[in-house]
């Protein structure tokens, strides 16, 4: 029995990965490297000795999912893939409609041909919109503000309604809130194609002297220091999530949702401040205009992740920071 992780070489999927290997767990991969790179299974076989099946290919190819699914008996899908930027979705609303709902409803379709009725998916609290207070709570009612968050309502929404269809199906939607940093080996982190679109990589980029500045997009907001704030999560701590999600899932069929996050709120400036003092690196900031789409806070309440998964995030945002950088380094000694 294996376990199909879609978007398993991305910066989430891998380090997702690396749990389910170490925890002894067969594992297919299936991804299109849009945004990630094929020697990240070099990596993760060098962190836990083995390596996973890895297919080539997007999750709208109804071909390669029968493949994957006629050749190993898969019980449950980890369900990462999908476009994830929010500046880019406001610009290309039609390729993340097509991309992120298209390639869900084939991953679904060929699940339930299949009989494998237990998902865990990526969703995001993006969904929380601009109109919740803070912290965010899973019972909130969920809008979005751009059309990459809309995708994730939408997904969510579709999954809502194939439980209540057949309650056969077990369904677990993590909203998380920010990842960052990397595995202790520094061996796998967030190494994105092109200009990041995430905060810490670009702070990474900074401290390597590939970019001049950090840019801060609006210190207008109502926050203590007019930058946005975020719940940042180590990327660790969020792969552990994700088995505990699968594990609760094995007990039963049943549909929960929940937020993986620390429950705490930094702002862009904190992180840069965090950062610095972990690695000594002085960041330099510019303040740009705000972007579309953003809003000002974002911090999870993370109680029913704690009850019903007994889930806590363990690392701290300088450790996140030293983490990212350590991956950094390494990246930077290869070249």
């Amino acid at each position: 029995m294996s376990i199909l992780v879609t978007g398993g070489t991305g910066y989430l999927g891998a380090h997702t990965c690396v749990k389910l290997l170490e925890a002894g767990r067969d594992v297919v991969i299936i991804d299109n490297l849009v945004n990630s790179k094929a020697n990240v299974l070099d990596s993760l076989e060098q962190i836990t000795g083995k390596r996973p099946l890895f297919y080539y290919g997007d999750l709208r190819d109804g071909a390669l999912l029968e493949q994957i699914f006629g050749k190993h008996e898969i019980e449950a899908v980890i369900h990462f893939a999908g476009l994830k930027a929010v500046g880019e979705s406001v610009q290309k609303p039609l390729e993340y409609y097509d991309n992120n709902l298209g390639g869900t409803m084939a991953l679904l379709e060929c699940m339930q041909k299949h009989g494998c009725k237990r998902i865990v998916f990526s969703s995001s609290a993006t969904v929380y919109g601009m109109h919740n207070a803070v912290p965010f709570r899973e019972d909130m009612p969920t809008s979005a503000t751009n059309p990459y968050g809309q995708t994730k309502v939408m997904i969510e929404q579709m999954l809502r309604d194939l439980f209540t269809a057949d309650a056969g199906w077990g369904i677990s939607i993590l909203r998380y809130f920010n990842p960052l940093g990397a595995h202790e080996s520094a061996l796998i982190g967030e190494d994105p194609n092109g200009i990041p679109n995430n905060l810490l990589p670009y702070v990474v980029g900074v401290a390597a002297g590939k970019y001049p500045c950090l840019n801060i997009f609006g210190d207008d907001y109502d926050t203590p220091d007019g930058t946005g704030v975020r719940d940042y999560i180590h990327v660790d701590d969020l792969a552990a999530g994700h088995i505990l999600a699968l594990e609760a899932l094995e007990q039963g069929p049943r549909l929960d949702i929940i937020n993986l996050g620390t429950g705490k709120g930094y702002s862009v400036k904190e992180v840069a401040g965090a950062f610095e003092r972990a690695t000594g690196v002085h960041i330099p900031c510019k303040i740009q205009p705000r972007r579309p789409g953003d809003i000002a806070t974002c911090y999870a309440d993370i109680a029913h992740a704690r009850e019903y998964l007994g889930f806590e995030a363990k690392k701290d945002l300088e450790q996140m920071c030293a983490s990212a950088w350590a991956f950094a380094k390494r990246k930077l000694m290869q070249k």
